[in-house]
């Protein structure tokens, strides 16, 4: 099993007092290890999983030439080189109900989507620039052979692999799979994740505040974060700042979860056991990562039991927690699940309407407004207060503005990286 340790001593410029973004993710990306045990479940109860084996096609899909338009089908060899042509009607098909017999030497079969191609029958002419006069069909030049056809096995040809071992399962995968008649299929087992929130200051949702208490948010977003991914959640309520309690949390989550989440403890303030805890109990590196909102963060392996749980601790603030779970645990969680692939959100360059105050040698994650003026043409704006303790500009915000570790000061206009909410949150 590969460590910590061999994979930062290899990596350039490695530091981790101040390990910048991309430098952190490659670490994270090296250190995961998928999970590997299968299942099968029945086709619906399949989206939103991974696939746990190469799925191949035991037919063709079409399994016959069929028509892709309602029209005519015909022989493109009857068609006149020019001008138009006149065929003789000799008959219907329909789909799942197809003609009985071979269109013969001027003739045309009238066709709806779906239907069997006619033996005989290489073209299909749409209805919408026919005329017909009882059993006469006029057709007008200009048909190409073969158009409006679709092919036997177009779509998935048997013996050839439909989908790949690591490929998430939506809506067109759904789809596929049920082509191909199967009532079940292999994907692998979900992702268990525990989480707790940490420190005395938290009080539970429901109760009264006491002086110098704060109602634990955190865990909340990051139920609704990871339920997005569809992981089995192990809610550990909240623990609170003292050293056998916190102990006992990480290794009873150790013995059950694949992953760790935790908000809070993560810092350098007196009260945060976690750094002589992690130590103890695994694998873990401290980073004060070269970004903002969420500067210290801490990712690791926790050993406890026979199992081990990869861990991400988080930081205290609400939008700190937000911003370091969708920048590095999102990603890494879809890995540790077997998906295959880039799991990263993608950028897109859009011009800023206002100034950003920067300094160069960290990464920042401004919340934004992405909108369209009446010419068709894209801007973001900063949402306003861009503290880590502000989570209402999450919710105002619908994209992030990720200003690169080298960017200093942007200017009114210029072109910034977004990284849409949409699909992500």
């Amino acid at each position: 099993m590969t460590t910590l340790q061999q994979i930062t001593s290899c990596m350039d410029a490695y530091d981790p007092e101040a390990l910048a973004v991309d430098k952190a993710r490659a670490v994270v990306r090296a250190f995961l290890t998928p999970v590997s045990t299968n299942e099968k479940v029945a086709v619906r109860s399949a989206l939103g999983r991974v696939l746990g084996e190469d799925i191949i096609s035991t037919l063709d899909v079409p399994a016959h030439d069929n028509s892709a338009m309602d029209g005519y089908a015909l022989r493109h060899a009857d068609l006149a080189p020019e001008g138009e042509s006149v065929l003789r009607l000799a008959g219907s098909a329909f789909a799942g109900r197809q003609f009985e017999g071979t269109v013969g030497k001027g003739e045309c079969v009238r066709i709806m989507t779906g239907a069997v191609m006619p033996d005989g029958a290489d073209t299909v002419v749409i209805q919408e620039i026919v005329q017909t006069d009882g059993d006469q069909v006029r057709i007008p030049a200009g048909q190409k052979r073969g158009q409006n056809r679709r092919l036997a096995g177009e779509d998935l040809a048997a013996g050839k692999p439909v989908l790949r071992t690591g490929q998430p399962v939506g809506p067109p995968e759904l789809g596929l799979i049920a082509s191909l008649g199967l009532a079940e299929v292999t994907v692998r087992r979900r992702l268990r994740v525990a989480f707790f929130s940490t420190g005395d200051e938290l009080a539970s949702v429901g109760s009264a505040l006491k002086q110098g208490e704060v109602y634990d948010s955190n865990r909340y977003t990051l139920y609704g974060m990871l339920s997005r991914l569809n992981c089995d959640l192990i809610d550990m309520g909240v623990v609170r700042d003292d050293p056998a309690s916190l102990e006992h949390a990480l290794k009873t989550a150790a013995t059950d979860a694949d992953a760790i989440i935790t908000s809070g403890g993560v810092s350098v303030g007196e009260a945060d056991f976690m750094r002589e805890l992690l130590g103890k109990l695994g694998e873990v590196v401290f980073w004060k990562i070269a970004m903002k909102p969420g500067r210290p963060m801490a990712f690791g392996r926790i050993a406890h039991a026979g199992n081990a749980a990869h861990f991400f601790g988080l930081p205290g603030n609400p939008v700190a927690v937000m911003v370091t779970f969708y920048q590095f645990v999102r990603e890494a969680l879809l890995a540790l699940s077997g998906r295959s692939g880039d799991c990263a959100p993608p950028l897109l360059p859009v011009p800023c309407t206002a100034a950003i105050r920067k300094n160069p040698g960290r990464t920042e994650f401004q919340r934004g407004t992405l909108s369209r003026n009446d010419q068709g043409q894209w801007s973001v704006s900063p949402t306003g207060a861009q503290g880590s303790g502000v989570l209402r500009s999450m919710s105002e915000a619908n994209c992030f503005i990720v200003l690169e570790h080298a960017r200093g000061t942007v200017k009114p206009g210029e072109l910034v990286q977004v990284q849409l909410f949409d699909g992500l949150i």
